[in-house]
């Protein structure tokens, strides 16, 4: 008998999006009666819940749950408290899902042995000006997001160490915990981390795919990476280490500039080293821009050279001051919980 399986939507300030997303999850193909679906409202200001309300009137598999605390830990820790299934999958309001996702996820999870499967996250455009699509082309981009192979695709089943969303075994949450409500970001990071320490394994799934809506502007990209960067550092604290090489490069880049522009009036050596690192960011931005540009058009790749250090920038500046605050000021977590969306 296939598994009951929990399906957790974090969920605030959603309303462009969450219809959206429970209609493709309601297409999907697996058994309906195994399955079951909790919305965990992060009280939302722009009428998402009367829109998942008007789900639940229609579809009996549909909860809707509160969450006063607003944040996506809290959320899912209030989902696996409510959920009955033997399998729990998290998914993203932000993002659509083809019929085979849940079945597919179950089926890896159950014949790989794995206590966490994901699959590769495809990035869409949230609309069709250019800038969208550069926001989009530079999410799934190894210039913009490294090796992040749940974004850039990988060629077969790989055992890596995160996954979008994840599919988890119910008996994982007794063994390590639950989702760490200190972090408004990177929750996940922090968690899979905690898993696979205590000897659980993660598995990417490459032909199992979501679609996430990116921003569809330069301010909100702006603001979601600077956020991701400034809760790297509460993280690595958590953990212990710095968990990949991908989440210090930003910040040691921004670090450069700060530091050889700060020094460059007093030293022709740190007027070189500035020179040396715009210019060869430059080199690689217009490249990659130009490469790119030829497929999808001048502006699309013009939008494109802006989007690259946009989004470096602000999540090195993220991340250091997140490093100040927790080592300097000793704060943990966000100051204005309130302007963090709850989706990724």
């Amino acid at each position: 008998m296939n598994p009951f399986v929990s399906i957790l939507v974090p969920m605030r300030n959603e309303a462009d999006n969450i219809a959206r997303c429970l209609d493709s999850i309601l297409k999907n193909d697996y058994p309906e009666d195994r399955l079951e679906i909790l919305v965990i409202e992060g009280m939302s200001t722009d009428g998402s819940r009367e829109i998942v309300q008007e789900y639940t009137k229609r579809f009996p598999c549909i909860r809707l749950l509160e969450n006063p605390k607003r944040i996506v830990p809290a959320a899912l820790n209030i989902g696996i408290t409510n959920a009955k299934g033997g399998v729990i999958m998290r998914m993203d309001a932000h993002s659509v899902y083809p019929r085979n996702y849940v079945a597919e996820l179950v089926t890896w999870l159950e014949k790989s042995g794995a206590d966490n499967v994901g699959g590769v996250c495809l990035t869409r455009p949230a609309n069709d000006t250019s800038m969208a699509q550069a926001i989009a082309i530079g999410l799934a981009h190894p210039f913009g997001v490294g090796n992040s192979y749940f974004r850039i695709g990988a060629s077969g089943p790989k055992w890596v160490d995160t996954v979008p969303y994840g599919c988890y075994r119910r008996d994982v949450f007794d063994r390590i915990g639950r989702f760490d409500e200190e972090l408004a970001r990177n929750q996940d990071d922090e968690f899979n981390f905690r898993l696979t320490r205590r000897g659980g394994r993660i598995l990417l799934a490459p032909h199992v795919v979501s679609y996430y809506v990116a921003r569809e502007s330069a301010s909100k990209l702006w603001r979601m990476c600077y956020q991701y960067g400034y809760f790297k550092p509460l993280v690595a604290r958590k953990v212990g280490r710095i968990m990949t090489v991908r989440q210090v490069i930003p910040p040691l880049f921004v670090l450069g500039l700060l530091g050889s522009a700060m020094l460059a009036p007093w030293s022709w050596g740190m007027r070189l080293v500035l020179m040396f690192i715009i210019i060869a960011y430059a080199f690689v931005d217009i490249a990659c821009s130009i490469s790119v540009a030829f497929r999808r058009g001048a502006r699309c790749g013009l939008a494109l050279s802006a989007v690259f250090p946009l989004m470096h920038l602000s999540y090195g500046l993220g991340f250091l001051k997140g490093m100040l605050d927790l080592l300097v000021f000793n704060r943990k977590g966000a100051q204005d919980i309130a302007g963090i969306p709850i989706t990724r």
